[in-house]
C-alpha cells in the first residue's frame, strides 16, 4: 500500500509536471519579451525549483571519464569485473603505467547509489587502481534472484576481495564500516591470503551506543515489529522485482531531508535567488548535489531488518555476538590490517566514537598500526566529499595506504 501511494502521487503530480516544464520552455525562450523582466525571471526559477522538486530521478552515471595524473590528463574507463545478482565490482581502468595502491571502496547500500562517492573517486584515482561496489537496485531485482541480508554483503565483500587478490587496501564510507570490519576479521582468523594490509573506516556506526545520534534513538527507540510493520513494503507490478518486500529509497530520503529541513528549504531558496539574478554557476552547484542526493535505491528487507537488529539494537559486533553464516565475528583476531578510523566532528548520523570503537575492538592489532583523524568542521556528507575531503582527509588516507602497502611504493608527497 505504501509503495502504491507513493506511485499514486508521482501519478497525480504528472501534469502539473507538464505544464511547469512546457512553461520554463516559453519563460527561457529568447523570443519572449516577459523572459527577460523581473516577473518572467523570477516565475522561471520558481518553475525550475519546483520541477527539481517533483521529478523522479533514476541512476546516476559516474561520468569520471579522465584524471589528472602528473600534470597529463589520461583516459579512464568504466569495467565490470565481477557481478552477482544484488551488485557488482566496478573498476576504474585508468590509461596509465603507474603502479599505485589497489584500493576497493565499498559504497554504502542505504538508499543510494554508489555514485554518491563520485567526489570520493575522483580523489583517490591520480594515485590509485580503484575499484568500487556498485549495488543495485532491489527494486529492479526479480524474486527468483533470491534473498541478500547483512551476511550475504560480507560475503559479498570476503568473494570480491578474494577476486581483486593480496594486497588490495579496503575502505568503507558509512553505513560498510561494519560489514567490512567483519569480513576482514573472518579473514583475518583464517589467514586468508587476500586479507587487506590496511582498512579505512569513515563514518560508520561500528558502536552506536557511543555518542547515539537521532538516528540511532530512533532506531533503538522502537520494536523490530514496528520496522516491519511500518516501514517494509512490496514492490508493485510492472517493475522487474514486482511482489519483493522491500524498504523503500524514498522513505529513507525522506527521513534524511527531515532531519535537516530547514537547510534543504533554505537551499532552494537560494537556488530560487541565484537563478533569478542569473548565477547560474551557483544554481547549477545545487542542482548537481540534488539530483545525486536525490537518486535513491530500494533495499531488500532482509537486509534492512537485519542491519537494524544487529547494528542499531543488539549491537553484536561490539559485543563480540556477531555470528556470520556459522563464523564468529572476532575483531580481535586483526593482527596485520592497519586501521584508519575517520569522523567529522559535525556528523548527525554516526556520533563521535562510533567510528573509533573500531581501534578499541581490534585489540590484537599494535599500536603502530591504528591511526585516527578527527576532521573540524564537517559534517557526515563532508568526510568522503567536498573541499574537507580533497585538501584534509583524502592526503592522510592516502598517506597511510602507502605507509602500509606491501608493494614497497615508499611515502606519497601529495599536495595539500
Amino acid at each position: 500500500m505504501l509503495y502504491s501511494l507513493y506511485e499514486l502521487q508521482h501519478t497525480a503530480f504528472a501534469p502539473m509536471r507538464y505544464a511547469v516544464d512546457q512553461s520554463q520552455y516559453m519563460l527561457r525562450s529568447p523570443y519572449n519579451p516577459f523572459s527577460f523582466t523581473p516577473p518572467g525571471r523570477m516565475m522561471a526559477a520558481a518553475f525550475d525549483v519546483i520541477e527539481q522538486v517533483t521529478r523522479r530521478y533514476g541512476k546516476p552515471r559516474f561520468g569520471l571519464d579522465t584524471v589528472e595524473i602528473d600534470g597529463e590528463r589520461v583516459r579512464v574507463e568504466e569495467e565490470t569485473l565481477e557481478r552477482k545478482p544484488f551488485g557488482k565490482l566496478r573498476h576504474f581502468v585508468r590509461h596509465t603505467d603507474r603502479d599505485d595502491p589497489r584500493l576497493l571502496i565499498v559504497a554504502p547500500m542505504s538508499g543510494h547509489f554508489a555514485t554518491l562517492l563520485r567526489g570520493t573517486v575522483e580523489r583517490m584515482l591520480p594515485h590509485h587502481d580503484v575499484y568500487i561496489t556498485d549495488w543495485r537496485d532491489a527494486r529492479d531485482i526479480p524474486l527468483y534472484e533470491g534473498e541478500f541480508d547483512l551476511d550475504d554483503y560480507v560475503n559479498y565483500l570476503i568473494s570480491w576481495l578474494t577476486a581483486l587478490g593480496p594486497n588490495t587496501h579496503v575502505m568503507a564510507v558509512c553505513q560498510p564500516a561494519v560489514p567490512v570490519m567483519a569480513a576482514v576479521s573472518i579473514m583475518s582468523a583464517e589467514d586468508h591470503e587476500a586479507t587487506p594490509p590496511s582498512m579505512t573506516l569513515m563514518g560508520g556506526p561500528i558502536d552506536t551506543r557511543k555518542a547515539p545520534t537521532e538516528v540511532n534513538e530512533f532506531a533503538e527507540s522502537r520494536p523490530m515489529s514496528w520496522f516491519e510493520n511500518n516501514v517494509i513494503t512490496h514492490v508493485p507490478f510492472p517493475n522487474q522485482g514486482a511482489l519483493r518486500p522491500v524498504y523503500p529509497g524514498f522513505l529513507q530520503l525522506a527521513g534524511f531531508m527531515a532531519m535537516n529541513i530547514n537547510d534543504h528549504m533554505n537551499k532552494h531558496y537560494q537556488m530560487f535567488r541565484h537563478l533569478v539574478e542569473g548565477d547560474g554557476e551557483s544554481a547549477e552547484a545545487t542542482r548537481v548535489f540534488y539530483e545525486e542526493y536525490r537518486s535513491v535505491m530500494d533495499l531488500d528487507a532482509p537486509f534492512y531488518l537485519q542491519t537494524i537488529d544487529i547494528v542499531f539494537k543488539s549491537h553484536r559486533l561490539p559485543k563480540g555476538e556477531w555470528v556470520s553464516r556459522g563464523r564468529r565475528v572476532r575483531p580481535e583476531k586483526i593482527t596485520q590490517t592497519a586501521i584508519l578510523c575517520i569522523e567529522g566532528e559535525r556528523d548527525d548520523i554516526s556520533g563521535i566514537g562510533q567510528t573509533r570503537a573500531a581501534l578499541d575492538l581490534a585489540t590484537g592489532l599494535d599500536d603502530a598500526r591504528k591511526d585516527y583523524l578527527l576532521a573540524p568542521k564537517v559534517g557526515h556528507y563532508g568526510i568522503f566529499n567536498g573541499r574537507r575531503w580533497r585538501e584534509t582527509i583524502a592526503p592522510r588516507v592516502e598517506t597511510f595506504i602507502r605507509r602500509h602497502d606491501q608493494g614497497a611504493r615508499g611515502h606519497l608527497t601529495v599536495a595539500a
